[in-house]
């Protein structure tokens, strides 16, 4: 962790204790969170960091990686309550449902292993090497693989997940950030943060087929497809910026401030919301519709608020916090649809920029 971003996480720590009303990373003082918490539910366990989290809507479940703990909680959305804990993940980081195959996988960075679990009977049922330091994840449907960033290793391990054994080992050329699936090309992209690039691989061959450069990136590390308006979001931790970045010229078309040390980004399709989910607790919304994007929201959503998944059903956005007075606790909110649709004032044509 460099010193800026550690002192950007520590004003605004303070200021969420009431020491002080400053936070280096401000939120945007014009455009309020169009989001109302429902509530703030208990997770049980030890005040530990949580990871990734993953939403199999036809189950209700969301699944939440407690790294801290080295467990998986399962989280009924309906009964809104934790119904298990998957122990024995060690350091788990990344954690993905694929409800075409009844499975949840998880990165163990303790074992540097992919665990797989089965929705079923919500037990590990296989386990495989992944690199040096797995964290997230993307699977190519087609091909049956899965593709796993190694952080510090500089590659994305390929897992066939009709054997749950290791298949290739795809060199990135610096630091992975996270890793997606783009279901119109078919193919994968990466992030190379310590590039500033986004690498482009090719399932059936496992090669990467274009590194796309992009300007204004420091530290690009979260990654979400938009594949319907072909464009990327990417998140860049070391400058606290959102770049949009335009699949079909390859070119950035748009660049937004963020909250500080952003890292998960989460979309609700039918709504056309993307969710930045930032280290420092600031959570930003943008609308992507029409080839525009916008930024319609942005405010403090709650204590390292880093992570966040959205019911694309119920548009409700749950937010995993490791320490909310004392306790863990799974933020819900959901989105006012009122002020989402009538924020419109600010909209970045992302083909023209």
């Amino acid at each position: 962790m460099n010193t800026l971003i550690y002192l950007r996480r520590l004003v605004c720590t303070m200021a969420l204790l009431g020491m002080t009303a400053a936070c280096a990373a401000a939120p945007d003082a014009g455009h309020a969170l169009p989001l109302t918490r429902v509530a703030d539910v208990p997770l049980g366990g030890n005040t530990t960091r949580m990871d990734y989290a993953s939403l199999d809507p036809g189950r209700h479940l969301l699944f939440i990686a407690h790294l801290g703990d080295s467990a998986v909680i399962v989280f009924d959305t309906h009964a809104q309550k934790v119904v298990a804990r998957i122990a024995g993940i060690s350091h788990v980081h990344g954690v993905l449902a694929v409800p075409a195959l009844d499975r949840v996988y998880a990165t163990a960075t303790g074992t540097d292993q992919l665990v797989a679990i089965d929705e079923n009977t919500l037990k590990v049922v296989a386990r495989a090497p992944a690199g040096v330091y797995p964290d997230g994840m993307a699977y190519a449907p087609k091909e049956h693989k899965l593709y796993v960033s190694d952080e510090t290793g500089g590659t994305d391990t390929v897992i066939d997940v009709r054997t749950n054994t290791l298949v290739a080992t795809i060199a990135l050329g610096g630091q992975v950030g996270n890793t997606q699936y783009d279901p119109v090309s078919g193919h994968i992209f990466a992030n190379v943060q310590t590039r500033g690039q986004l690498a482009e691989i090719d399932p059936a061959t496992d090669r990467i087929i274009a590194r796309i450069d992009l300007p204004g990136a420091r530290g690009n590390h979260g990654l979400l497809i938009v594949p319907a308006q072909r464009l990327a979001f990417i998140a860049c931790e070391d400058n606290a910026r959102l770049l949009v970045l335009n699949l079909t010229n390859r070119r950035v078309v748009a660049s937004f401030a963020v909250g500080g040390d952003p890292d998960v980004l989460a979309i609700d399709p039918q709504l056309d919301l993307i969710y930045v989910a930032g280290e420092a607790g600031i959570v930003s919304v943008f609308k992507a519709q029409n080839d525009m994007v916008t930024k319609i929201g942005e405010g403090m959503l709650g204590p390292n608020a880093h992570v966040v998944a959205v019911d694309p059903l119920s548009h409700r956005a749950y937010f995993p916090l490791k320490n909310l007075r004392g306790r863990t606790a799974l933020r819900i909110m959901d989105v006012r649809l009122s002020t989402a649709a009538n924020s419109t004032r600010t909209l970045i044509s992302a083909k023209q920029r």
